[in-house]
C-alpha cells in the first residue's frame, strides 16, 4: 500500500496510519448547515498528512490509534495536503 509521501492532491487515496494529534473541534457553517470540525495529523513510516474529521467522527477517534482510510479524497488546501473522507471513503480502527 502507498505511504502518505506518495500521495498527490485531487485522487483518491487508501492508506494505514496512526492518529498522532487531534485538534479542539470548531464550528464551521458550510452549504449544508452547521457542523463541527476538526484536524487529525496521521502519520506513517512516509511523512504526515492532515485528515479531516466532520460531525461524529470526531468523537469516534482518538491519538494512538491506527486507522485505514479506504477511497479518501486528497486535496489542497492552503498550500497542504490533507485527506476527507470525500463521497465514498471510509475509515476503520485497525487492531
Amino acid at each position: 500500500m502507498p505511504g502518505i509521501a506518495s500521495l498527490r492532491a485531487n485522487q483518491n487515496a487508501t492508506l494505514d496510519a496512526t492518529i498522532t494529534a487531534i485538534s479542539a473541534p470548531r464550528d464551521v457553517t458550510t452549504s449544508r448547515g452547521a457542523s463541527q470540525v476538526a484536524d487529525a495529523t496521521l502519520q506513517d513510516d512516509t511523512g504526515t498528512i492532515t485528515l479531516t474529521l466532520w460531525g461524529d467522527d470526531i468523537k469516534r477517534f482518538s491519538v494512538g490509534q491506527k486507522v485505514r482510510i479506504t477511497d479518501g479524497w486528497v486535496k489542497d488546501f492552503r498550500g497542504k495536503l490533507q485527506v476527507s473522507m470525500g463521497r465514498s471513503g471510509t475509515i476503520s480502527v485497525q487492531s
